[in-house]
């Protein structure tokens, strides 16, 4: 569960800059917010690679 709990986080972390770039028109949030969705992704695929791993064990 602690995989989850990082996932979270880093999506809560991102809600003020998703509101910037969204609503204010904030570019610079708008780099942060992709920076982010990029972090989540690399996340995303080492949370697979791990439960493939566990799964074939």
């Amino acid at each position: 569960m602690n995989r989850f709990n990082e996932i979270k986080d880093l999506i809560m972390s991102l809600e003020a800059d998703f509101d910037k770039f969204y609503d204010k028109k904030n570019q610079a949030a708008g780099t942060r917010v992709r920076k982010g969705m990029q972090d989540l992704k690399n996340m995303a695929q080492d949370i697979r690679k791990e439960v493939q791993d566990i799964k074939n064990s």
